[in-house]
């Protein structure tokens, strides 16, 4: 096995985002985690700008960090609907 290549990104902590920017949203009988409006429409803006390749230092810190926060919900809502189906 190969080994894992570490690469260092600035990002602003997605632990930043937890109190403002997540909702628990029931779908399908299940409580999900889920990012506000908000968030969602500013990870939109900034990804954009990123395919413009226009974002700021700052942004892309932003960016990262929303993009690592999205992937840790999508980990636990995976993981909360394959808890109601065992």
């Amino acid at each position: 096995m190969a080994p894992q290549v570490i690469t260092p990104v600035l990002m602003i902590e997605p632990s930043s985002w937890l109190r403002a920017g997540i909702n628990i949203e029931k779908v399908d009988g299940v409580n999900l985690v889920k990012l506000t409006n908000d968030i969602h429409t500013r990870l939109e803006e900034l990804l954009e700008k990123r395919k413009a390749e226009s974002l700021t230092s700052q942004e892309e810190a932003e960016y990262a960090g929303i993009t690592e926060l999205e992937r840790i919900l999508t980990f636990v809502n995976a993981k909360l609907i394959a808890n109601c189906y065992h």
